[in-house]
């Protein structure tokens, strides 16, 4: 017996050299180690049947649901700026999409689950640090309402995955609201496959942006969703840590959470990504990572887009609503209303930089704002003596104060982020045989904002010793 689900797979009817058709390669003793019941149901799906014998069989890869149809998508991506015309998926199956109960369309992608034509000499495989931490950190995503794919489940597969030792298997489950990404484009931008790009424009159109009317009109969206996404970002202290044209969606959303990280003490040029030796995608060079990647898109869109200043003054539009969702995300996280004061940007500018010389904890420091502890976040708490003077100054234009403006800013401000140093210890205890941290971090992490006190040391930055200076890629 196989696992039926709803499936309705649009891109599988693409022309076959979109991807390539296999199903995943089967593990030998597949274990449930989590499963996202909240999403299930969003996604109309069975939780009970998915943690069946059945269900199990068919999210490692064992067996091929009703409905699906397997496939390895094809795309192409700039690494570190470098144009590789061929990558793919190599380690992922996507087995199919689902139309949610409100109409909405997800992929439902095992990742781990084999080589394809795309592994370029890779084994296909993940072990279970790299699925905890993408399940873990997409998962705290979504709950701090970024746009994100998300995890609908994990599986151990009772098999050893050789890294630089051997390490335990895994398969993630992942859903999305679709894996189009600028390297897909890319890939048959490259091939000057012109009836391929007007498929796949035409595909992203009626997937993601239903009103627009072309390629431009594709390209202007996309610029305006990446621009909001990285604000967001910012907004967070979230480092994405390989910003690639393969990892930049046309939904959107943010995805592969491979050596990401949220910022601890705060500088701008923050880097934990192993393989981001000259600081590419350091935290605050983001936007210019964003709009060089969305360059690209243009680029390969150019074939369909006739006229060339429209096309460039899509891609200026990124700027100004970048700045804009930046001003309006920090501002809430000061406190302030949704006006537009001129001197707003250097007021937050100054905290920002008062924040990066006194090494303060980007996340507690504004979780603390208006509170008494805030002055001990930094390493000079006159010169936050002075900035808070300003910021009064500020908000009593508004007639408020930051007692006032408390209950808002804890609503702008998490309490809770996923901790590197925390998912660290998770993984490790994982591998271990022990998933109750795991198990924790996810529970804590679904309320960032308003946190069970027993969670409360989830919020402590890490001790110099319990420092993550680099994050790895895992593959």
């Amino acid at each position: 017996m196989s696992l039926d689900l709803p499936f309705d797979n649009s891109y599988a009817r693409l022309p076959e050299r979109f991807y390539e058709r296999l199903a995943p390669t089967p593990v030998a003793a597949p274990v449930l180690v989590a499963l996202n019941r909240p999403l299930a149901a969003r996604l109309g799906l069975d939780a009970d049947a998915l943690a069946s014998i059945e269900g199990l069989q068919a999210l490692a890869g064992n067996s091929v649901p009703d409905g699906a149809e397997p496939i390895a998508q094809a795309y192409a991506g700039h690494q570190f700026g470098g144009f590789v015309p061929q990558l793919g998926d190599g380690r992922a199956i996507l087995l199919g999409e689902v139309v949610a109960p409100d109409g909405a369309r997800f992929d439902i992608q095992l990742k781990g689950s084999g080589p394809t034509r795309f592994s370029r000499r890779g084994d296909g495989r993940a072990w279970l640090g790299p699925v905890m931490r993408e399940y873990v950190v997409s998962e705290a995503m979504a709950a701090l309402g970024v746009p994100t794919t998300r995890a609908l489940a994990a599986v151990l597969t009772g098999e050893a995955v050789m890294r630089e030792a051997p390490l335990p298997g895994a398969v993630l489950t992942r859903v999305a609201s679709s894996h189009l990404r600028v390297g897909t484009v890319q890939y048959f931008a490259a091939k000057d496959d012109r009836e391929g790009l007007e498929a796949l424009v035409a595909h992203a159109i009626a997937r993601h942006y239903p009103g627009a009317d072309g390629a431009l009109d594709l390209f202007q969206g996309v610029v305006e969703r990446q621009a909001r996404l990285i604000a967001c970002w910012l907004s967070l202290g979230f480092i994405h840590g390989v910003m690639n044209t393969d990892n930049m969606t046309l939904s959107g959303e943010t995805i592969d959470y491979g050596p990401c990280a949220f910022v601890d003490t705060y500088h701008p040029l923050r880097v934990f990504s192993s393989i981001d030796s000259q600081g590419r995608y350091a935290y605050a060079r983001q936007p210019e990572m964003a709009l060089w990647n969305l360059a690209q898109l243009g680029q390969a869109l150019m074939p369909l887009i006739d006229d060339v200043g429209a096309a460039q003054g899509a891609l200026d539009g990124f700027a100004p609503v970048f700045q804009a969702e930046w001003l309006r995300l920090f501002r809430a996280k000061i406190g302030l209303g949704d006006g537009d004061d001129e001197e707003d940007g250097a007021l937050i500018h100054g905290l920002l930089d008062l924040m990066a010389t006194g090494r303060a904890d980007f996340t507690n420091a504004f979780r603390a704002l208006g509170t008494p502890l805030a002055r001990d976040e930094v390493l000079d708490p006159a010169a936050f003596d002075v900035w808070e003077r300003d910021w009064r100054t500020r908000l009593a234009r508004e007639g408020t104060t930051p007692e006032d403006r408390a209950p808002a800013m804890r609503q702008a401000n998490p309490a809770l982020i996923p901790r590197t140093h925390r998912i660290e210890e998770a993984i490790r205890a994982g591998v271990a045989g022990d998933i109750g941290p795991f198990e924790r971090l996810n529970r804590a992490l679904a309320r960032p904002f308003d946190p069970d006190p027993d969670d409360a040391d989830l919020a402590r930055a890490p001790t110099e010793e319990e420092v993550v200076p680099r994050t790895f890629c895992g593959t």
